[in-house]
Parts: structure tokens; C-alpha cells; sequence
């Protein structure tokens, strides 16, 4: 017998660890059934499961399972990545404990560090990952440092160094200044931050009585500048193009430019010029071939190309001491408050700076066109579509990409430099020392460039690497390219489209056949979720109060594509309710004599009108969820589930068959219950993907053979439909849905049974009567030819036949009359100050967009319920 109570916790554990034992997640290479691949997005080895992790993992989740369902062959690759800034800060912060550095244990040591702590802690995530019940091939689990990805990633890297792709340049870069590397945008946060816009004169050089004035919040920087632009139409400044002015508090000049790149509109039209710290001035710099003048050291003081009082501050320091100068010496002409966008690391959450240095680029130009031609051709497809518009200007605005890392942890590059700099791009230091020794006659010591690659550069090779190239491996040869990704939206750049050109250019064919981009996940209210906030929801956390599938279901059914997820306990707790529901239909079956789920049962064989009307729903699901699942409309799918499980089978099929199972009719009674279990049956079939733990507990429970998730998806078309039956049941459906409802709009205590007056055929079957009499409370259903409404009937239209329900004395008519009005009335004064507040350009533009957005929604739901109430007086 089942559990009287259904206790998430207690089931879950046993039930993943046999799905393990029986290895049912793993793929077959030398299987011949149809290939579904997917790989899952590695996450670090330092993370633990967050909430969008849980999302990510779900939808694959479903998608896999279901696969497995209508017979693929089905491999999900899981891994993890290594994370390289990530990783490093975790270990430096231990050393920083025990009162050591990096430095002190010198790089090899410091490595051994680094694998110690990977091996005991870092696949943590792996585990948080099993609790949320995921189903990937775990014996096939990759690290993008382990040997074989090492390989693909030092062989990527020579070749693409031998055909020109990869070189090294002095460029502008992110620079993180404590942990002295160049960093990814992903790893910027750019936050509003308030600052101040200083005004400072530029004195011309030939008439220090004519100045150009300058806004900038980081006067500071004024010692890298090499030149002061204007717009060349600009009328107040052009003529002063090819002047020279005096850099402040230096003895320097430098020239005045004309550039298009100037905003003339916005302050005096002059822009000072910073070509070694700021990205456009750099562009700037390029074009007219200014100088690149570095200030800062790397830790992010200034060095000595400024003058010696300034020397060794940090930039805030600096700034406040070069302000007073500028003070001094009057060429501080004004400042105003302002709050813009700063950019700061994410790890070390200090102000990141455009620093020039040496790094080893990728030219991805060539690679994005082809990247670019696959979308464009249809090959790759994204869903929703509008992600390629983001896809497509990326590639067509792509820049070098910078795989160079100023640390110790990660793929060394494999480069080595002779005594004269000359540099050998090998696999291997021996490779190294043989081309030198040829290029320079003798033997000779060789220097292996220290920095390391960015972690994306292994990562845009995880659909094949991961397979096993460079080794041509059968798994490469069945399962790229890959069927699916799924992601989100905020990597597109940094993993998607790397992904696309690497796939494309080593392996001459698409790494994925279709894009599934899911939403970001906010709390409740909509708001983004982060620690300073306070409103982070931890998965695991609402796995130990509500169960996996719970969470499972609402993530899956809040899914809609576009929309980002808007979560909270609350939610997840409605969900779990579902569930409950789903397991006290079984305790309710199991509780009736001479039933349990048989295979050899034919629903063919059914009689009763209840039976051919349930076996047509059930086909029909089944056919549905099947389409949505295959467009990802997985949010479609949860809720013809949940509506399905909920309202048809649970509140109106198990509630009409009581009778039935009451009754006599022996034969009738055993129909009634074979249906029941056979359609419970394909109902848990086709919730497993979604809620794998307590479908599989249930299917035990009520007679299932072997493993659920082994089962195949229901393949329904064989079975026969009755469209009168169906007609029938689903006519009476309505008919009590509308009277439940006119009962709960008129307030009719449930005590109160109520007489109803019906016309047409529909309700000839005395069955149907008994049953509509049972479920809709009422004590008296007359068929009528004609009826002529009387003062206190409320009329009803179901397909077209008129129905009446006699409220009688059940209600006060003036004093509901008088309610419906007081409450129109108030909606409609709250609905025209919504509305006036939305038609408030000012209010948008100044309100944040999750209270925007309740507006919105309490507009929709205030309009429906006005038609609503105003419907229910008309009907009175």
C-alpha cells in the first residue's frame, strides 16, 4: 500500500541510486537506435547549485528523459569547468589564512594546491546536481583539464597559431588589479555608481588666452592623454584642428584631432583622449597613430610616466590629489554630480581597468563569418528566434578575442622564446627545443610563456573535445554534431558563438543543430536575485522543504520562452500541492478491491461512456505533450498536465466514477477500474520527464513492471475514439464548472442545494443527471421543452443549450445586486489610476520595471473581473 502521506525525502535518495545501479542513464555507441546528444553546460568547479542551474538542468533533464522515452539512443554529456580566475581566488583565500602566497610556494607547488583542493571539494556540484534528479551519462563525466581536453586544447591552439589565427599583441584588455590579470566582460559587473563630471581647461599652446574644455570623470587619467579631439564639423572648435595644447599639470603637449567619434552635442564638444585607458579613445589612437602612454603599474597605482608627486597612488588617491592641483592652479573650472555605470570585477569587486599589455589574441573574423552563415542558412535555428538578432550582431561587430590569462591555473600556453625573443608555438617543450635548435644551429635554453588561456577557449571546444578529439573516436563519429543546447541568454557571446566557430572549424560541421535559450530566474517580484538583495533562493533549500519534483515542475511549467521566471516558496509549494494530489489518486485506487495497472489490458475493449470518454482525453494528451515537448514548449506541456491530472482525471473522472464503483454492476465495476489504472499509468509515463522521482515511487505502487523510466512513451494511435461519448462528458464537465461557478459568484453556501431547469438532449441519460445532481449540489434537475425565466433564475449557455439554476431564496437578489456594484464601481476607480499612472510617460521612465509590470498585470486582472461582475449582474 502507499505511503498515506507523500514525504519527498524520504523516497528520493533510494529511488536515484538505483537508477545509477541499474545504469539506465548511459548512452550506447554501438547502439542502432536513432541519436539524441546534448551537452550539458560545464559548470565551475568551484560553483555550487544555484537557481539557474536548477532551471538549466531541468529543462535538459526533460528533454533527455523523453528522448529516452520515444527511443533514442541518448547521450548527455556532463563535466565540469576548471574555471581559472575562479578557481585561483578560492585557493590564494586559503593560502591568505595559513599567511602565505602563491609567490611563496612558487607555480609548481601552488598547482599541487589547486589539484588538492579540486579533488576533495570540487565536484561538490556533481552531488547538488543528483539531488535535483538529473539523468546525465555520469561515467562519462569530463574536467576541461583533465588529459584528453588538455590535448584538443593544445592542438587547437597550435594549428590555429600555424594558419595565422592566433598571435600576440599589445592591446587594451580588462584588467583586474588585485589579482593583476586580464579578465572577460562576463567577469564585469558594471554597476550604477555616484561620481562627479569635472570640467577642466585645456590651454592652447600658441594663445594660452583660447581653451578647449573637457568633462571627464577620471582626471586622473589626464597623464595618458596624447591628444584632445573634436568633431570635425563641430563649428565652435574645428578651426582649432591641428593646434597643440599644454596637458595639465605637465609640460607636455599634445595635438588637437578631428574625429567623428565625438559626441559635438554633448558638453563644449572636446574629448580628451586616452588611447592606453579607455576603449574608444584606443580605436581613436589606432586611426590617427597616437601615442600609448601606460600610467599604471599593475597593481593599479600610477607609475612613473606621471609626475613624481603622483607616482605609486591608487586611482582614487590620485584623483583626489590631482583635483587639488587642477585647483591651484585654476584650470578646474566646475563640477556636477553624477551617477553612471562603473565597471568592477565580479571576483575581487574592485574597479576593473583598460590596461595596456601584451596578450595573445584570436582573429575570430573569419571563424564569425561562417559562425554567422550557419544561423543565417537555417542549419542552426534558435528558440525563441529573436536570439539570433543578438547572435547576428555580436559576429558582425566582432573584435580579437583576447585567451591570454595573467595566472598559474588553467592550459599554459604553449609557447616558448629563444634568448632574442623569438617565439615556438609547439605541443610540447621537446617539439619546442628541436625547432629552436634548428632556427638558431645549436641547443639553446628556451623560456614557456607563463600565462595561461581563458577559460572559454577550452570551453568553445567541449561538443567535440569532449568526445574524444583529436582521436577520431566512434563517439565523435555518432554523436557531433550534438542535437540540442541548452543555455542561457547571457553567454551567448562567451560560450554560444565561440562554440560555433570552433565546432565549424575543426570539425566542418555545426556543434549543434538547434539553440534553446531559457530565461533568467527572479524572485517573486521580479526583482533580480543577489546576495545584497537578500532574496537568493537556494534550490537545495527548497528541495529539502518541498521535494525535487516539486521544484522540477514549477521551473518546467514557468518556462514560457521570453519570460523571465518569476519564483518564490510560494510557488514551488502550490506545485508540491499538485503532486499531492497526483498521490492521493493512487492511494484512492488502491483503496478499491480488485485493481492494479495491467500491461495486458486493451482500452479498445471498453463500453461505458465515462471509459470512451477518458480514453479519448488520454490520447489526446498524450499526442499533445508530445508536440509541445518536441517545439520546447515545455511550459505548454506542464500545464495540459497539471490541468489534466488536476481537473479531468482527479476532480471530475475518479468524483464521476464513485457511483460506479459503488454500485452492482460488477462488470461496469471492473471496467471503470481498469481504466482508471490503465490511464493513471500513462499519466505518470508522461509526467516521469518532468517529475521523475514520485512517478517512479507510484508506479511501483500501483502495479507498474520494471522501471518507469525504462518505459517507452504511450503510443496511442491504435485506440478507438467515441465522439458522442466524448461530447457527452465533457458537455455535463462544463455544465457543473458553470454552475460551481454562478454558486461561488452568488455566494451560495455549499450547504444549499439548488434546483436547475434544463432544455435539449443532453441531460436525457438519468446517469448524467446523478452525476451533475452529485457534483453540483443540487436536488433537482428538470427537463424542460421550453422555460420562461423567473426573478432570481441565472442563466446558462453550454455549446448553446440554455440551462437555469433557480437561486430562490438561496440568495438576497438586491443585496447582491447592490455588492456587484459597490465592487465594479471600485475596481473601475482603481483601474483608471492604473492605467493614468501607465499613461505617465514621466512615472515609466522613472519606475523600475518589476513595479511597471505588477502595474500591467494588476490592469489585465482588474479589466477581466470588471467584465466578469458586470456579467453576473446582467445575468441577475
Amino acid at each position: 500500500m502507499i505511503e498515506k502521506t507523500f514525504d519527498a525525502k524520504s523516497i528520493e535518495g533510494d529511488i536515484y541510486q538505483n537508477w545509477l545501479n541499474a545504469k539506465v542513464f548511459e548512452c550506447d555507441v554501438e547502439s542502432n537506435k536513432p541519436t539524441f546528444s546534448i551537452m550539458m553546460p560545464p559548470p565551475n568547479v568551484t560553483g555550487v547549485l544555484h537557481i539557474g542551474h536548477a532551471l538549466n538542468s531541468t529543462i535538459q533533464d526533460v528533454l533527455v528523459r523523453f528522448k529516452r522515452q520515444c527511443g533514442f539512443d541518448v547521450l548527455w554529456q556532463p563535466g565540469t569547468d576548471h574555471a581559472g580566475i575562479a578557481t585561483q581566488f578560492v585557493v590564494e583565500r586559503q593560502l591568505k589564512i595559513e599567511g602565505i602566497s602563491r609567490l611563496d610556494l612558487g607555480r609548481e607547488k601552488f598547482l599541487e594546491r589547486v589539484w588538492e583542493w579540486k579533488e576533495e571539494s570540487g565536484n561538490k556540484i556533481f552531488a547538488q546536481m543528483q539531488c535535483l534528479g538529473i539523468s546525465p551519462d555520469w561515467k562519462r563525466a569530463r574536467f576541461t583539464m583533465d588529459d584528453g581536453m588538455s590535448d584538443a586544447v593544445l592542438e587547437v591552439f597550435v594549428k590555429l597559431y600555424n594558419d595565422g589565427l592566433i598571435y600576440k599583441d599589445k592591446r587594451l584588455v580588462n584588467w583586474d588589479p588585485v589579482l593583476q590579470t586580464a579578465v572577460s566582460d562576463l567577469e564585469v559587473n558594471n554597476i550604477e555608481t555616484k561620481g562627479k563630471l569635472y570640467h577642466i581647461a585645456y590651454v592652447l599652446a600658441d594663445d594660452p588666452s583660447q581653451q578647449i574644455v573637457i568633462a571627464t570623470t577620471r582626471p586622473e587619467t589626464l597623464f595618458g592623454d596624447t591628444a584632445l579631439a573634436v568633431h570635425p564639423e563641430d563649428e565652435r572648435l574645428a578651426h582649432l584642428i591641428g593646434k597643440k595644447v599644454k596637458k595639465p599639470l605637465t609640460d607636455h603637449l599634445i595635438p588637437v584631432i578631428g574625429d567623428e567619434h565625438v559626441d559635438k552635442d554633448f558638453g563644449t564638444g572636446g574629448l580628451k583622449v586616452t588611447p592606453a585607458h579607455d576603449f574608444n579613445d584606443f580605436a581613436i589612437g589606432k586611426r590617427h597613430g597616437l601615442e600609448f602612454l601606460n600610467i599604471l603599474n599593475a597593481d593599479g597605482t600610477l607609475n612613473n610616466n606621471v609626475p613624481p608627486a603622483f607616482q605609486g597612488l591608487s586611482s582614487e588617491k590620485a584623483r583626489e590629489a590631482v583635483v587639488r592641483a587642477l585647483e591651484e592652479q585654476e584650470l578646474l573650472l566646475g563640477t556636477e554630480n553624477i551617477t553612471h555605470a562603473v565597471p568592477f570585477s565580479e571576483r575581487t569587486e574592485v574597479r576593473i581597468e583598460p590596461y595596456l599589455t601584451d596578450q595573445w589574441f584570436v582573429d575570430t573574423e573569419s571563424m564569425a563569418k561562417k559562425a554567422l552563415d550557419a544561423v543565417t542558412s537555417g542549419k542552426t535555428t534558435f528558440f525563441p528566434k529573436n536570439w539570433e538578432n543578438t547572435y547576428f550582431e555580436w559576429l558582425k561587430n566582432i573584435q580579437p578575442w583576447c585567451i591570454s590569462r595573467q595566472i598559474w591555473w588553467g592550459h599554459q600556453i604553449p609557447a616558448w622564446y629563444g634568448p632574442d625573443g623569438h617565439v615556438f608555438v609547439e605541443k610540447t617543450e621537446t617539439n619546442a627545443l628541436s625547432k629552436a635548435k634548428n632556427h638558431y644551429g645549436k641547443e639553446t635554453i628556451l623560456t614557456r610563456d607563463s600565462d595561461v588561456l581563458d577559460t572559454w577557449f577550452s570551453s568553445a571546444l567541449w561538443p567535440f573535445s569532449t568526445l574524444g578529439w583529436p582521436t577520431k573516436t566512434p563517439e565523435l563519429e555518432k554523436y557531433y554534431p550534438t542535437s540540442v543546447l541548452v543555455t542561457g541568454f547571457d553567454i551567448i557571446f562567451f560560450w554560444v558563438a565561440r562554440m560555433m566557430m570552433m565546432g565549424i572549424h575543426f570539425q566542418k560541421a555545426i556543434p549543434f543543430e538547434k539553440i534553446y535559450m531559457h530565461a533568467l530566474v527572479r524572485d517573486e517580484k521580479g526583482q533580480k536575485m543577489s546576495k545584497t538583495r537578500g532574496n537568493v533562493l537556494d534550490p537545495l533549500d527548497l528541495i529539502e522543504a518541498y521535494g525535487a519534483d516539486a521544484l522540477r515542475f514549477t521551473l518546467t511549467i514557468l518556462a514560457a520562452p521570453g519570460r523571465d521566471i518569476k519564483i518564490g516558496p510560494a510557488r514551488v509549494e502550490s506545485y508540491r500541492n499538485f503532486l499531492t494530489k497526483l498521490w492521493n489518486a493512487a492511494r484512492f485506487l488502491q483503496m478499491q478491491e480488485g485493481g492494479q495497472y495491467s500491461e495486458s489490458f486493451d482500452p479498445n475493449t471498453a463500453k461505458l461512456t465515462l471509459s470512451k470518454w477518458l480514453v479519448g482525453h488520454i490520447k489526446r494528451l498524450s499526442q499533445d505533450v508530445k508536440d509541445l515537448l518536441e517545439e520546447f514548449r515545455f511550459d505548454l506541456a506542464a500545464q495540459r498536465l497539471y490541468h489534466f491530472v488536476w481537473g479531468t482525471y482527479c476532480d471530475y473522472f475518479l468524483e464521476f466514477i464513485k457511483p460506479i464503483l459503488s454500485g452492482e454492476d460488477q462488470a461496469a465495476r471492473q471496467e471503470i477500474l481498469d481504466i482508471a489504472y490503465w490511464a493513471y499509468g500513462q499519466i505518470l509515463i508522461l509526467l516521469q520527464p518532468i517529475t521523475p522521482f514520485i512517478t517512479e515511487h507510484l508506479w511501483t505502487g500501483v502495479g507498474g513492471k520494471d522501471m518507469l523510466c525504462t518505459r517507452s512513451y504511450p503510443e496511442l494511435e491504435h485506440l478507438h475514439t467515441d465522439k458522442m461519448s466524448e461530447d457527452q462528458i465533457d458537455h455535463l464537465m462544463q455544465l457543473i464548472m458553470a454552475v460551481r461557478k454562478t454558486r461561488a459568484d452568488f455566494r451560495v453556501p455549499p450547504a444549499v442545494f439548488l434546483r436547475m431547469s434544463a432544455t435539449g438532449n443532453h441531460l436525457k441519460d438519468e446517469m448524467l443527471q446523478t452525476l451533475l445532481k452529485r457534483m453540483a449540489r443540487l436536488d433537482n434537475v428538470m427537463i424542460v421543452s421550453d422555460h420562461t425565466p423567473q426573478a432570481g433564475d441565472i442563466s446558462m449557455s453550454i455549446s448553446g443549450t440554455p440551462y437555469y439554476l433557480h437561486l430562490g431564496d438561496a440568495v438576497d437578489l438586491e443585496q447582491e445586486k447592490k455588492r456587484l456594484n459597490d465592487e465594479i464601481s471600485k475596481l473601475e476607480k482603481d483601474l483608471a489610476s492604473w492605467q493614468a499612472r501607465l499613461g505617465n510617460q514621466d512615472f515609466i521612465a522613472k519606475a523600475k520595471e518589476e513595479i511597471i509590470d505588477e502595474m500591467r498585470e494588476r490592469v489585465d486582472v482588474a479589466t477581466v473581473e470588471i467584465a466578469q461582475k458586470k456579467e453576473s449582474l446582467k445575468a441577475l
